[in-house]
């Protein structure tokens, strides 16, 4: 028999929530792959109806609303609100683990990790990837960055988002050093909520 982990989101904004969703789902059920515990069934990521935008008190609440449903709750800013993630993680009022999830710049940054996803999307500019997965974070601008790289076939970046989100290597990401710091956090609470 399996135990089931919903995983619950709050991020800034909808492509965040469209790569970090799924992304967050990919890599906890990488990280119950070493249990040896239990069986875990990591279902798909549960997105608030708010966004961590907003004001502490309705981030929390939106929080504690998907912990009714979810096992493991994240939540995302930038790096310019990053004091703010970690208030809402320390929330006492929240029932379980509240994983801040804070790229050094911007979350387009981590979907610039990979030179191999983007190899397999023709005419891609890989040659204005940084050379290693490390120093995405070097990035001053991962937005524009991101729109260098991405083809160009009429589409806009965010189209690519679910793909990348899909298809990136997640020990390639995990050499993104703030990438690994929610993956370590995440590992710790999943040991102490009974999953590894």
């Amino acid at each position: 028999m399996s135990r089931p982990l919903v995983p619950g989101l709050v991020a800034e904004g909808e492509t965040d929530e469209i790569f970090l969703g799924i992304v967050i789902s990919r890599q906890l059920r990488d990280l119950t792959t070493e249990s040896s515990r239990c069986a875990v069934d990591v279902e798909g990521t549960e997105i608030a109806a708010c966004r961590s935008i907003l004001d502490h008190e309705r981030v929390v609440d939106a929080l504690a609303e998907l912990a009714a449903d979810c096992h493991l709750l994240f939540v995302h800013n930038d790096h310019r609100e990053r004091d703010k993630a970690d208030r809402i993680a320390g929330d006492s009022r929240l029932p379980m683990p509240v994983i801040p999830m804070v790229p050094l710049r911007e979350t387009e940054a981590w979907l610039l990790a990979d030179r191999a996803v983007w190899g397999r999307l023709s005419g891609s500019a890989l040659d204005r990837l940084p050379d290693r997965p490390r120093d995405v974070e070097k990035v001053s601008d991962p937005k524009r960055a991101l729109a260098n790289v991405a083809p160009r076939r009429g589409k806009p970046v965010r189209d690519y988002f679910d793909f990348i989100a899909r298809n990136i290597d997640l020990a390639v990401l995990a050499q993104v050093p703030a990438y690994a710091e929610w993956v370590a956090d995440a590992r710790n609470a999943l040991k102490g909520l009974g999953y590894l």
